[in-house]
């Protein structure tokens, strides 16, 4: 009779439910990689590829590389189609207090800011239609913080039908630049190179062009936080991760294609806003290329907002439902079906950082943690194809191990880069990451183990 009634409580909970398809997959790694940095990063790729045939063999080769972090998500999530993404690798591969700190790390340090800092973004652009400073811009930000709280708090298919429709809104714009762009391009400035002094600087300049590009392309495997809730992941997961990098690819291989045949690479190197450059040489659309660039960019951000506030939230659910975080982070809404409560705070906490100072710099802090995951995440492979038992992916990316170790590689190098940038607020951040989060865990799993004791 006890456990009848046992089994009767378990039925009861609600729990999260697999209601999403392939494309929403898709639209969140592309909706959530298209952000507000392909705005400025053109012009940064430029200047440190110093010719316009580098420029795109740059975002090529920079994009091709990228590619096997894909694959290596796609294992894994086809392994675990759960919710938690990096948590749950970790965790599978053996080091609960490491997985534990990608969780910690990511819900007082990266994804509540990123929230904030994307809201602020659109608020920002949407000055170009009517003046926003001060209090009212930050108003503004919240207002959009709140839409999507509750649009992704009250339905996980409402959120994805309208992820969907977003990424679908969100890169028309650039294929309308392409399209047009492709049947206007200038034959001198097409593929233009400048004199090198040898080999070697040309070498040299693809390699930093090719570092500079790293940044556009990450976001593609937010698909994998929410494994949980995609039908049919086994297949969908892998099949939807790989076409996002394909898309994202595609996309930016050709708008950097369009530019180089209608910019000069000094044109588009000295230049804050190389979209907005680009847009107003293009028949048609320069007649109002600032509308419809400000129009456009406030679609990619609202898409890439959207996508944060929908995923991220799903860690901190995983942690909880593993006792290794605030009990209520693992509530699931009895008539919506979705992670209400985490939803709620985490943006909570994003519109309190809102009104903070200095979020950029908070976010920056972090960013050589953040990276320090990912190259770790990607280590997971390797130890997670020696289980003798218990990792069964559907799918397994080609090539043995040349996948992930091109993937640490990768994010090796930015690793790298960063430290140089910023060596002492990285060691910092890891500092205090570990400070914090080590007797955080250990609090958790002491409790959980008590918990334990008590029920035998």
């Amino acid at each position: 009779m006890e456990l009848k009634e046992e089994v009767k409580i378990q039925e009861d909970i609600p729990t999260l439910k697999r209601k999403l398809g392939l494309g929403t997959v898709i639209a969140l790694g592309v909706g959530t990689t298209i952000g507000s940095g392909i705005f400025s990063s053109l012009s940064e790729v430029a200047g440190a590829a110093g010719s316009s045939l580098i420029l795109v063999l740059s975002f090529l080769i920079g994009g091709l590389v990228q590619i096997p972090a894909n694959f290596c998500y796609a294992e894994l999530a086809s392994a675990y189609p759960e919710n938690g993404g990096q948590y749950v690798y970790f965790r599978e591969a053996g080091s609960r207090p490491l997985a534990f700190l990608t969780g910690w790390i990511s819900f007082w340090a990266t994804d509540p800011p990123s929230i904030s800092i994307m809201a602020l973004a659109i608020a920002n652009y949407l000055g170009f239609f009517i003046p926003l400073s001060g209090l009212t811009l930050k108003f503004v930000s919240v207002v959009f913080v709140l839409i999507f709280m509750f649009l992704h708090m009250r339905s996980v298919e409402g959120g994805g039908f309208f992820q969907n429709v977003i990424t679908v809104l969100k890169i028309l714009p650039f294929i309308l630049i392409i399209g047009i762009g492709l049947f206007n391009l200038q034959g001198d400035l097409l593929l233009s190179a400048k004199p090198m002094l040898g080999a070697s600087t040309g070498l040299m300049a693809l390699i930093a062009g090719i570092s500079a590009t790293t940044w556009s392309f990450d976001g593609m495997a937010a698909p994998a936080y929410m494994s949980g809730e995609i039908k049919n992941p086994e297949k969908n997961m892998p099949k939807g991760l790989i076409l996002t990098a394909f898309i994202v690819l595609g996309i930016y291989v050709g708008l950097t294609f369009v530019a180089s045949g209608i910019l000069s690479v000094d044109e588009l190197a000295s230049s804050s806003a190389p979209i907005a450059l680009l847009a107003s040489k293009i028949p048609v659309i320069g007649s109002f290329a600032g509308t419809f660039v400000a129009v456009t960019a406030v679609i990619v951000i609202i898409g890439s907002l959207s996508s944060c506030i929908m995923f991220q939230p799903r860690i901190e659910y995983a942690m909880a439902k593993d006792g290794l975080f605030f009990k209520s982070f693992g509530k699931v809404h009895p008539k919506y079906e979705t992670p209400y409560f985490s939803i709620i705070v985490q943006c909570l906490y994003a519109i309190v950082l809102i009104f903070a100072t200095n979020i950029s710099d908070l976010l920056g802090y972090f960013t050589l943690v953040a990276l320090l995951k990912n190259f770790l995440t990607f280590g997971t492979i390797f130890v997670l194809r020696r289980k003798k038992e218990g990792y069964n992916p559907s799918y397994v990316t080609p090539f043995g191990y040349a996948m992930p170790v091109i993937a640490m590689f990768m994010t090796g190098t930015l690793i790298y880069s960063t430290f140089l940038w910023a060596p002492a607020a990285g060691l910092i951040a890891a500092i205090a990451a570990v400070v914090t989060g080590l007797p955080a865990y250990y609090f958790w799993n002491r409790k959980k183990g008590d918990k334990y004791s008590a029920n035998s």
